[in-house]
């Protein structure tokens, strides 16, 4: 698995909590502190007035995965855009992943929204906030424009492909529900778990205002949620 993508909004940034990091000390992991400059401020001028206390801030940050065991990469941003940074860090490091970070006294229960998309490379993704406090994995689809028998079928192979890969059968469960609100749905069940493990989600109209599903499921819920990247290509290795 390549770099998993953690973004702290600086100054300031909330630190994780130790359980989250100690969960991904087993991959490389890019910390981006992303500087939100106040009004009519230059990117220039801002990084030159605010560059070393913005590093020492992401050099604390980063000393907290590396005494985890971590690899660890750190990136400075400076503006207001902080998606399109996010974006920038995250093909230019190549990270399959982005975390939204929160504050989290344990992960006991971890939604999994199945997506339409393919389903091969979702255990990896769930095994890196997989811990032995985990007592329930649920695998979560929405039948929205297919049958109840397509999406059971669609549950049922994403289960089978966490068992093969070694999860207990009787942590992994399957639930599906039917209905039109595709987000709204996720976002209810979400806030019934303690972390959200989910493919990127298609862009909709409304995210320029309501902000991405993950965004607005991490702001709902407070937890933890990892996003996989739909578009990511891994790397050609020697």
């Amino acid at each position: 698995m390549d770099s998993v993508l953690v973004p702290f909004e600086l100054p300031d940034a909330e630190p994780l909590s130790q359980e989250l990091v100690d969960d991904l000390a087993s991959v490389d992991v890019v910390l981006l502190g992303h500087y939100n400059l106040p009004e009519q401020t230059p990117s220039s001028i801002a990084e030159e007035q605010f560059n070393e206390q913005a590093r020492g801030e992401l050099d604390e940050l980063a000393e907290q995965f590396r005494d985890a065991g971590a690899t660890v990469t750190t990136r400075l941003a400076f503006g207001k855009d902080r998606d399109a940074a996010i974006e920038r860090v995250a093909i230019e490091e190549s990270c399959v992943a982005e975390l939204l970070p929160a504050e989290t006294e344990g992960m006991s229960r971890i939604l999994v929204p199945i997506p339409d998309a393919d389903i091969e490379r979702l255990p990896e993704f769930v095994r890196l906030v997989y811990d032995d406090m985990i007592q329930e994995i649920t695998l979560f689809h929405v039948a929205e424009n297919e049958s109840r028998e397509r999406g059971e079928k669609r549950l049922a192979k994403a289960r089978d492909r966490l068992v093969e890969a070694g999860f207990a059968p009787d942590l992994v469960e399957g639930r599906l529900v039917e209905g039109s609100d595709h987000d709204s749905l996720i976002k209810d069940a979400a806030t019934e778990h303690d972390a959200v493990v989910m493919y990127e989600a298609e862009s909709r109209l409304g995210d320029f205002v309501f902000g991405s599903l993950p965004t607005r499921i991490a702001k709902a819920t407070g937890d933890p949620v990892l996003v996989v990247r739909r578009d990511y290509e891994p790397r050609v290795r020697d």
